[in-house]
This record gives structure tokens, sequence and C-alpha cells, in this order.
């Protein structure tokens, strides 16, 4: 096997020259550089990475923890993840939180101990106690996205869940729905609480009554949004407009309306979250909430590697969501057109 003393006597340097060109420090002439990279070649020397990572407690790598690797949604995620990375010149490493908070704690301690420069986490149920402590106990610097952590607004990436939806609910009011059933995700989650608020505070800006006949508590699944769609249906609980707080939920409910020979939207108006790339070809097409989330990601991994340079940052502006319409609203019997 080729050594590093192999690389220095064909180049005809030292040792310590080699050490030098390959981890990138002290001074050390171009012309030498050159020699040294030169007999590598001819070598076929490949550098031990890792015995580097564990010397200097550095790989060049920026760990990411996701809560699942399932849906749409990661995989745009993950895809822009990789980009980025890379456009900085170091490697992604993926784990996977398994949507529980002590499984995301572990996740952090693996990179960690990987020696990743810094750590990216993605969570969904982990509060911002543990969040914070967290950030101030591990020595690699953290940034969190989908928690808005209030004492460290430099290191999370958040995104305005309950405006998003309250734009979503106001928009049905607007177009002539009063009667507006809602499908929540999980309502563990500070997400499905953010949402069903927004839908809360947007019936109360127009003075419209919560009823809990019209919420139905869902998991994010295609298959019990049919299914509390048609519970809905089944109780005879007027709406003329739903809200599924994701788009799963959405084409769920949408084949559970169909089924029962109701017409979208000239019966009910349907309102999805997430503009999954389902959204558009469904019949008809589904207006739902865009979210920003190529953005996101590019933000915290522009925030952790600059972080892990030593950079002074400011906090980061929260995302907003934007809607997108489409087939799937008619107006209203309250519409004024």
């Amino acid at each position: 096997m080729v050594t590093m003393l192999d690389v220095a006597l064909r180049a005809g340097v030292s040792k310590a020259t080699v050490s030098r060109v390959l981890n990138g420090i002290g001074q050390v002439k171009e012309s030498t550089r050159e020699q040294v990279f030169h007999a590598m070649e001819e070598l076929g020397y490949r550098p031990n990475f890792l015995a580097r990572s564990l010397a200097n407690r550095s790989s060049n790598s920026v760990g990411l923890v996701v809560s699942t690797f399932d849906g749409f949604y990661f995989g745009r995620l993950l895809q822009q993840a990789s980009r980025q990375t890379e456009a900085w010149g170091k490697q992604l490493i993926v784990t996977d939180g398994h949507d529980t908070p002590q499984k995301e704690l572990e996740a952090v301690q693996m990179l960690v101990d990987r020696h990743c420069d810094a750590i990216v986490l993605y969570t969904r149920f982990m509060n911002e106690r543990t969040l914070l402590s967290l950030m101030n106990s591990i020595k690699v610097p953290l940034v969190v996205i989908n928690r808005d952590v209030s004492q460290a607004r430099d290191r999370c990436v958040f995104f305005e869940q309950q405006d998003a939806a309250f734009k979503a609910t106001d928009y049905l009011i607007q177009q002539g729905h009063r009667d507006i059933a809602c499908i929540t995700v999980p309502i563990s989650t500070p997400t499905g609480q953010a949402r069903l608020m927004g839908y809360r505070k947007a019936l109360q800006k127009h003075g419209i009554a919560f009823s809990e006949d019209k919420v139905k508590y869902g998991d994010s699944s295609m298959a019990l949004g049919h299914q509390l769609c048609q519970e809905l249906l089944a109780s005879r609980v007027p709406f003329t407009a739903l809200f599924a707080c994701n788009d799963d939920m959405a084409l769920g409910a949408s084949k559970a309306l169909h089924q029962a020979g109701v017409r979208i939207p000239q019966d009910i108006s349907l309102f999805g979250f997430d503009d999954a790339p389902s959204a558009q070809w469904l019949e008809p097409a589904l207006s739902s909430v865009s979210l920003p989330i190529e953005s996101m990601i590019t933000t915290a991994i522009d925030q952790a590697i600059k972080l892990a340079n030593g950079e002074s940052l400011k906090a980061i502006p929260p995302f907003v969501g934007e809607l997108v319409l489409r087939d799937s609203v008619a107006p209203g019997p309250f519409s004024l057109s």
C-alpha cells in the first residue's frame, strides 16, 4: 500500500511537507505543491480522509438529521441539501431521526462523534427547551429547521405555519364559504397545532363560530384523509368547503367526495397544504399552500457552515408560504360575485 512517506520520497520533499499540502496548512511553494500532487498521481496515492478527520477533529462534512425519509417533501429537502453542501465543497451525511426526540438526539450525537463541521436538524416533536439545551451542550454548530427557538434565532430556520393556514382559510371565506370543515395533520406536533390555530383565527376574524364537529384529527396519510372525509359526510355536518392540512389528506378526501357523488368544486371546495407534485394532476387541480423548502434548507446549510467558520450571524427571518390557486375552489353560498 502506498504511504505518505512513499509520496514524499517520490516528490523529493519531507513527509511533513506532504502533510501540509494535503491539509492545506502552512506555507508551501506552488512548485512544491505541484510536485506532491504529481507524485500522488503517479503512485496512485489516496489520502486516508477518515484518519485525517480524526486527527484534525473535522471531516469536511455537514450532518443532516431528518424526521423521516418518506414523502416528496423530504425528497426535495435532501436533493437541495446535497447540492448546497457540494457547493461549499463539503460532503453531506444524512441520518433518520425516526420522528422521535430520543432518536433525533442519538442521531445528532452520532454526527458529533463523526466530527461533522456543522449539523442541521429537522424535527417535528422536539421542544424548544430541549433544542436550546442541545445547541449549548455540543461543540458542533447546530441549526434547526421547522422550529422557532426564540433564544437562538440565528440558529433556527422556520416557516410561518399558522399564517399560511390562516391565509388558506381566509381565502375560502373571501370566496363566500362560511361552513368550512378541517382535517388536521398530527395535532401532537407544533405544526399540526399551528395550522389548526390558523384555521381558527381566520374564522374568528370573520365572526364565524368554531365548531368542533367540523374538525377531524388526522395523521397526514391519504388513507385517513379518505376515512375522515367519509366520517364528515356521514355525520351530516354542513360544510361547503374543506381545508385539509396537507395534500395527502386532501387527496384522500377527494376520493371520498367523488365516491359519495359530491362534485369538486361545484358542491364542495377543497384546499390543501404543501403543494405536492400530485396537486396539479388531481382532477380538478388542487389549490394548495406552497412551502419554500428548497430556500429553507439552503439557508440552513449556509448558516451552519458560516457558524462553523466562526462568522457572527444575525437572526434568520421566518419564511412564509404562498397560496397556489387552481381549480378546486369555487364561489360559495355567501359569495358577492
